[in-house]
């Protein structure tokens, strides 16, 4: 018997190392690509630049291409895939359709690391992870170290995509529920939601808040009326800065104005509407070093979101199609 246990138990270590040592569960790194592709980061952030530097709206869509990126089925480039047969993508779900937009730099991006690195090392996932980080920076944001090794998917959900990423006309509660099924905190969510210092909202997403809503200021209502109409029709696509203070400058200007009932969507005044995220909403207004902080720290932890290693998924050689 003694011998049977000693036995069982070396097999479930041996079992236990293949595990830990499999490529499949290897973590990502910054020095990922030290030696196959040493000069990504800054090829990414040179496109990255150049982009903004074209129009500085960029800077946002990236960011949000990269949230909308992770918070389905994980940070993995699904987003990026067109529709095939097999699979209806991502780009059509509602929260995307007619609204997410950087796929056209994250190619040049891809192509340009590509012809550095020699060959189609670097996967567009990881790609996706560097140019929300540097159009963070570039807009003024905090910098912060990115890890990479994430691989791509080989499918995509719409699915998914319409029920898990939050919704513009969505309550606090449900807001924070979708992050917490991610393993987000409710304070990542808080910090996330600053990335709405920078971009822009289409009326679609503003105008129930705008004709329905007491809790706005009434010189902003005012203003943005003047661009979108009570009813659908020709205004619906016009677009509202996110921050009206300072749409392309990355700072904390969003919480000073959320205090100030200047949330351009319901999910953002609902963040300061006397509920549990009032007194980070303040701290926030009242402290940039702490939102930058906090924001870089969950920038980090949302692109740690169930990524693809090791053998898993591929590297793909087109972002819009699997190989």
């Amino acid at each position: 018997m003694a011998t049977h246990n000693y036995n069982l138990l070396y097999l479930v270590l041996i079992i236990s190392l293949i595990t830990i040592t499999s490529p499949a569960s290897a973590q990502l790194s910054v020095s990922f690509y030290d030696t196959t592709c040493p000069s990504v980061f800054n090829t990414v952030r040179f496109v990255v630049r150049s982009a903004i530097n074209r129009e500085t709206r960029m800077g946002a869509s990236l960011i949000r291409l990269f949230f909308h990126d992770c918070f389905v089925n994980g940070c993995d480039g699904g987003i990026l895939l067109d529709d095939t047969g097999s699979f209806v993508g991502e780009k059509t779900a509602g929260p995307n359709a007619n609204s997410v937009r950087g796929f056209d730099v994250i190619d040049r991006i891809k192509a340009q690391v590509d012809k550095a690195c020699g060959s189609p090392v670097v996967s567009c996932a990881d790609i996706l992870a560097i140019a929300a980080r540097d159009s963070v920076v570039a807009l003024g944001g905090p910098s912060y170290s990115v890890p990479v090794g994430r691989r791509d998917a080989t499918t995509a959900s719409k699915s998914t995509a319409n029920t898990d990423l939050p919704s513009p006309f969505q309550d606090l509660r449900s807001i924070a529920q979708k992050f917490t099924n991610k393993g987000l905190t409710f304070g990542d969510m808080v910090a996330l939601s600053g990335a709405h210092t920078v971009g822009f909202a289409q009326c679609r997403t503003f105008r129930t808040r705008l004709y329905n809503e007491s809790n706005i200021e009434p010189n902003l209502a005012t203003s943005l009326k003047t661009n979108c109409a009570a009813t659908a029709g020709s205004t619906d696509s016009n677009l509202a800065p996110l921050d009206s203070q300072s749409p392309n400058r990355f700072g904390n200007n969003y919480y000073q104005g959320l205090i100030n009932n200047k949330g351009l969507l319901h999910s953002d005044q609902v963040l300061f509407n006397g509920g549990q995220a009032d007194s980070i909403v303040k701290t926030y207004s009242d402290d940039a070093d702490t939102f930058n902080t906090d924001f870089a720290s969950a920038m980090v932890k949302l692109g740690n979101l169930s990524p693809l290693t090791g053998t898993a998924g591929q590297v793909r050689v087109d972002c819009k199609k699997v190989n």
